[in-house]
């Protein structure tokens, strides 16, 4: 039995959930899924500039997990670009970084 696969950290949820080709290619309409920890992989490193290492930081993964992610994220994208299909941005396996311990936050104590 294979070892759980660990949940990945993504900053927030994407903006649009998919992006649709202006024309319909002559085969006919295809979509492709990707998932959200892969558009995440791509905005932190082609978006943001990071390096591989860092990005893999955020996302709470190993290095070689992220390049696996990228890559494959990278190889949907293309497919969609250049072959005119529909990209869905949807699913995965990942969850929002915990926050730091909130302080609560105290009103003027003071006095004079």
């Amino acid at each position: 039995m294979p070892r759980p696969r660990k949940l990945r950290f993504v900053q927030g949820h994407p903006i649009v959930n998919a992006f649709i080709p202006s024309h319909i290619p002559p085969w006919g309409r295809e979509e492709v899924v990707l998932p959200i920890e892969g558009l995440e992989a791509i905005r932190l490193t082609d978006f943001q500039g990071l390096d591989q290492i860092r990005a893999a930081e955020m996302m709470n993964v190993s290095r070689q997990t992220f390049g696996r992610i990228l890559a494959e994220a990278r190889a949907i994208v293309a497919d969609a670009l250049v072959m005119g299909k529909i990209l869905r941005i949807e699913g995965g396996h990942f969850e929002m970084p915990p926050r730091g311990r909130r302080r609560r936050r105290r009103g003027w104590g003071g006095g004079i």
